[in-house]
């Protein structure tokens, strides 16, 4: 016969022990804990049967703790009281976020959307120890111990949760200095003379949104390829050449004149779309979804983000 070891006393049969001596009875502690009778009363059988001792005395008139009972007792309150205490810290961190919280994205996204929202957040939170990590590609988030991440553009099925926060045109845009030495083109064709910036991969990101000569957008060869949108945002600004990025990361550009949209009146409307992602098989702790409806809430009604 295999010994597999005293077995363990449980937080109800605890929970009802202690009931049992504040009540008074086994019958109001069965009121108090909503328990019937024969349930209290069998917890403190499985109790008794596993401390191998005897707790209570029971009269017809009144229940005794023995000595071993009084001992046990002192014990059994401190341990259901640690546990409440738990509970309770639990519930407030719920309520009031708290610990690090490790979110990844692309190099833009982070500069252009999430940089201007962290002073605001930690003011909301200041419990909250935010890590910012920028990667160009997609990460496993296990490996690199993200809690969440911004992806942009379509997503793969997978074992991640995705929430929907926004949608980001793409534009095709110069520099004005770069159209004037250059020449502002008017039709898709004109573009074969012009310097197209791109991106070294994903390749997909090289379709713009212009009308293709085969496929159902443009597809691009780059004279200049980069790993980073904020390098190909860089490269326009400095008149390198005609490039196609998000609004997200170029709105204050095209607001100050910096970067003109390049054949407007031929460009498809393509929104890329922007999901936070994290386990599925995790609960979603507090700290994210503090920062999510934050992010959420700040970037609804901006004209560059629908």
């Amino acid at each position: 016969m295999v010994n597999n070891g005293p077995m363990k006393t449980t937080l109800d049969e605890m929970q009802a022990f202690i009931a049992v001596i504040d009540s008074g009875s086994i019958t109001a502690a069965a009121e108090a804990l909503g328990q019937t009778t024969s349930g209290v009363s069998r917890a403190l059988g499985r109790l008794e049967e596993k401390l191998g001792t005897t707790l209570l005395t029971r009269t017809t008139r009144r229940l005794q703790l023995t000595e071993e009972g009084d001992a046990f007792l002192a014990q059994a309150r401190a341990i259901v009281a640690s546990v409440e205490a738990a509970e309770e810290q639990m519930t407030a961190r719920r309520q009031r976020p708290a610990g690090r919280l490790r979110v990844d994205a692309a190099t833009p996204f982070v500069l252009h959307v999430i940089a201007p929202l962290v002073a605001g957040f930690r003011t909301r939170y200041p419990d909250v120890q935010l890590e910012l990590n920028s990667s160009e590609r997609y990460i496993d988030l296990l490996e690199r111990r993200t809690d969440v991440a911004i992806r942009i553009g379509p997503l793969a099925d997978s074992t991640l949760h995705a929430r929907p926060l926004a949608h980001s045109r793409l534009r095709v845009l110069a520099s004005p200095a770069y159209l004037a030495e250059h020449g502002t083109p008017k039709t898709v064709e004109d573009l074969d003379g012009h310097a197209l910036l791109g991106f070294n991969e994903p390749d997909s990101l090289n379709h713009w949104p212009l009308p293709g000569r085969t496929d159902a957008l443009l597809h691009i060869r780059p004279a200049v390829a980069v790993s980073s949108g904020e390098t190909l945002r860089r490269l326009a600004l400095e008149g390198a050449g005609v490039v196609c990025l998000s609004d997200f990361m170029t709105h204050r550009d095209r607001d100050a004149g910096t970067l003109v949209q390049v054949l407007p009146a031929l460009t498809v409307e393509v929104r890329q779309p922007i999901h936070a992602v994290y386990y599925r098989n995790t609960a979603v702790s507090a700290r994210i979804s503090s920062f999510l409806d934050y992010l959420a809430e700040s970037m609804t009604g901006r004209a560059f983000l629908r």
